[in-house]
């Protein structure tokens, strides 16, 4: 299991712990739509800030992952509930590794559903 797999496994298991023994301690996580959180500290904040309002990942299932000795890129479908409303988005994940661990790790989402064009914008 690579480090990003290992990352959202501990999602997948509400499990701050097992995130946080994915990252440096001085890692930055960037999420898609703006917080940053800076240490292990701020993203400890932030998980357990995230489920106490009811964050559960339904599911986070990955379709492409590429690897190398010094990033992990992946693109995956996440399937969500927070503060009561159920949400899916595909995304990607852009993350660095050092000493063993992940110490960057970007996200990207988009902005609307899917769809094969045919001359006509939605």
């Amino acid at each position: 299991m690579t480090l990003l797999e290992q990352y959202i496994a501990g999602w997948h298991a509400h499990d701050a712990k097992a995130i946080l023994a994915t990252l440096i301690p001085d890692c930055v996580v960037i999420e898609s739509f703006g917080p940053v959180y800076r240490g292990h500290d701020w993203v400890a904040r932030w998980v357990s800030t995230w489920l106490a309002q009811d964050g559960r990942v339904i599911d986070w299932s990955i379709r492409d992952l590429r690897c190398s000795s010094e990033e992990e890129t992946a693109e995956w479908t996440f399937h969500y509930t927070w503060r009561g409303e159920e949400q899916c988005f595909d995304g990607a994940t852009i993350a660095k590794l050092r000493d063993g661990k992940l110490s960057y790790l970007r996200e990207y989402a988009t902005t609307a559903m899917l769809y094969d064009w045919r001359g006509e914008f939605r």
